[in-house]
């Protein structure tokens, strides 16, 4: 394509030459280029304009049209090739696909394109809901639920196991009770939870959805079919908690393990994107929300719609089980004493939801059983003790408390002879703790550990494994002894002679074992 300062030198040059081929030597172009610009300035066009040159759709470029508006711009080339052969089209399928791509054009510039005018939303007047795709957790697929508020642009995300009436009610009443109020329009997708199907164009309601609405006293609105800018806002919630919490190999985000996690997730994300500055309102959402928006909500029921979360039972105060169909199942001990709702999910599988002050949350999930077998959980209930049959020794006179407080090592020869049916337990009680007076409790605690380890309940033992020092620690491995003379095993010399040391503390430990 030539520069306007080109284009004004070939006319300026035709203009004193008055000849094509003069023109187009001293210009270096050609001279039909030349014969092509002095006829556009002749009959009023800009010079080297594109003109539409006549092909062999030409007449049938008005069939052609009609096709595309029929089919609202829809329509291929290679359907319209094969429509006009049998009318004499003697064209090539390029030729037809260039005259439809125009045709197409045209008619998206004359009727498809739709203008949007900015949307304005008002404070307290809209909040937007949408699904996606949630993180695979023991080979199940999860959901999020997504929702944000139109004016402050506060964001909102749950995690539900599936997209079941009740669980997505719990999510609204969750997110009201989340953001402090309920707004007046609630704007979602026409699922069949919400629009059962359209006559004449208008969604038919739902009888839940409309009871639902009733009982927050809000109205809820669907967005038109294939329409995305009714809810676009919303949608990019979507987008961005999906791509910030499922794991996928652009954010190399571990597996996770468990449900909790993912709400733990849940709980990240909303604290990052409402606490930093919105693109749009260069403000922070949740500073919106609390200075702008929440005074403007309706109040929150006190009690949340009860069709959603099925039947009412109390927890025991003694025990962490709820009836359901003459049926137990377990919920987390902390909530005895405490009302909580059970419902089936239509699978063979049921959920049991507690209304708390952040609204209704699933505290569980057990598949159906029989009467007489309940279903437990053993993370409903607290750490069971080291071993729920074994009893820790406890103090019951002050032999017993001097005895005990020598150590761990203490207890644990406690346990270990009383278990074994050792003899005269209290006597060597009293001989330990007259050592752990003479050399210290750490040196007797460990010789107990060990003896207790390796069942060695004799008088004699106690001292045998503090002098060798045979195993440092009542819980790290013996250390083997080859030498006899360091052998203080019962019978030989080096036993005999062990109270003949010049060590004074040593001779007295020995006097009171033979005492013994």
């Amino acid at each position: 394509m030539k520069s306007p300062g080109e284009f004004m030198e070939i006319l300026a040059t035709y203009d004193l030459t008055k000849s094509y081929r003069a023109t187009a030597e001293i210009c270096g172009v050609s001279h039909n280029t030349v014969r092509a610009f002095i006829k556009d300035r002749d009959e009023g066009r800009e010079p080297g304009q594109t003109r539409r040159t006549s092909t062999k759709a030409e007449p049938f470029i008005e069939q052609i049209e009609a096709w595309v508006k029929t089919s609202q711009g829809k329509i291929r080339g290679d359907i319209v090739h094969e429509r006009l052969v049998p009318l004499g089209y003697t064209g090539s399928v390029r030729t037809t696909r260039t005259a439809v791509a125009k045709a197409k054009a045209a008619y998206q510039e004359a009727e498809g394109t739709r203008p949007h005018r900015p949307w304005t939303p008002e404070p307290g007047l809209w909040l937007q809901y949408d699904f996606g795709d949630g993180p695979v957790i023991d080979g199940a697929k999860t959901v999020l639920f997504c929702a944000w508020l139109a004016f402050s642009r506060f964001r909102i995300v749950f995690v539900m196991r599936d997209r079941k009436g009740p669980n997505v009610f719990s999510a609204l009443d969750r997110a009201f009770r989340l953001i402090g109020g309920v707004p007046t329009y609630v704007l979602t997708d026409n699922e069949k939870l919400v629009t059962i199907e359209h006559v004449a164009g208008l969604p038919v309601r739902n009888p839940q959805a409309v009871a639902f609405s009733k009982h927050y006293s809000t109205v809820i609105h669907t967005c038109q079919p294939a329409d995305p800018a009714t809810k676009g806002g919303v949608e990019k919630t979507v987008h961005l908690a999906k791509a910030d919490m499922v794991p996928t190999d652009a954010n190399l985000l571990p597996a996770y393990e468990n449900f909790a996690q993912v709400e733990a997730a849940c709980e990240a994300f909303m604290e990052k994107v409402n606490n930093r500055v919105h693109s749009v309102t260069l403000e922070i959402p949740t500073q919106m929300l609390e200075n702008s928006e929440r005074a403007t909500l309706h109040r929150v029921p006190d009690e949340p719609f009860a069709l959603a979360l099925g039947h009412g039972r109390v927890v025991p105060a003694n025990t962490p089980m709820v009836d359901f169909e003459k049926a137990r199942y377990s919920v987390p001990y902390r909530l005895m004493g405490q009302s909580v709702w059970v419902r089936h999910t239509g699978s063979d599988e049921i959920v049991i939801v507690h209304v708390g002050t952040e609204g209704p949350k699933e505290v569980a999930r057990h598949q159906v059983t029989r009467p007489g077998v309940p279903s437990v959980h053993d993370e409903h209930f607290p750490p069971r003790p080291a071993g729920s049959l074994e009893r820790e020794p406890k103090a019951k006179n002050n032999a017993d408390m001097a005895f005990l407080d020598i150590g761990e090592g203490a207890k644990l020869w406690l346990k270990e002879a009383t278990a074994a049916g050792v003899g005269k337990i209290r006597e060597k009680m009293a001989a330990a703790v007259e050592i752990a007076k003479l050399l210290g409790a750490t040196s007797v605690d460990h010789g107990l550990g060990a003896a207790a380890v390796h069942h060695r309940f004799k008088h004699e033992d106690l001292l045998s494994i503090i002098e060798t020092n045979r195993i440092p620690g009542y819980l790290a491995e013996t250390r083997m002894v080859t030498d006899p003379n360091q052998i203080l095993a019962q019978g030989t010399g080096a036993w005999a002679g062990f109270g003949t040391t010049d060590d004074d503390e040593t001779d007295t430990i020995q006097e009171q074992s033979d005492a013994n």
